[in-house]
């Protein structure tokens, strides 16, 4: 397996459909993952540690886990099915949960849980980069400008996601 790190959300022009993007921990590979706007703005509150006066849903999961004397140990990006990304919960247990990626991306930013896929998705999903670091530093620098209300569409609908 394979350890992730969250780069963050951004939102890819012209479509306006939020993507999250992760880099393999010890290589050049990058996973995008296209996400609805609910979960772009879940990620995007984890990764700036907002805390909302209410827990939100991914709060309130990470809470009744815990409340259950549980952890939640890893979260695995399995599999890339039609262009749709699975995911598997692992708590510390050994329990496993089957996931939406991005859920599965906003709890263990919540929770300060490994995100990890198999060797074969990143082959498969994954694109090969030799990004400058000019070039991660402007995205570094979009993600600060960024606030989740820019992933909301007119109207407050969000688009249909994974």
């Amino acid at each position: 397996m394979k350890s992730l790190d969250v780069l963050g959300v951004r939102v890819e022009m012209p479509t306006s459909q939020p993507i999250v993007l992760l880099r393999e921990r010890d290589g050049s590979r990058h996973l995008p993952i296209w996400i609805g706007a609910a979960e772009a703005t879940a990620i995007a509150y984890a990764q700036e540690g907002v805390v909302p006066p209410r827990p939100l849903t991914h709060d309130l999961l990470v809470d009744v886990i815990e409340a259950l004397g549980r952890r939640l140990a890893t979260v695995r990006i399995d599999a890339v099915v039609d262009g749709v990304f699975h995911a598997t919960l692992v708590l510390d247990d050994e329990t496993e949960i089957e996931s939406r990626s991005s859920d599965g991306i906003a709890l263990a930013l919540r929770a300060g849980s490994e995100i990890v896929c198999p060797e074969d998705l990143l082959d498969e999903a994954g694109i090969e980069s030799e990004v400058e670091e000019d070039e991660v530093a402007r995205f570094k620098e979009f993600l600060d400008e960024v606030s989740p209300e820019d992933f909301e569409q007119p109207g407050g609908q969000a688009p249909g996601a994974t």
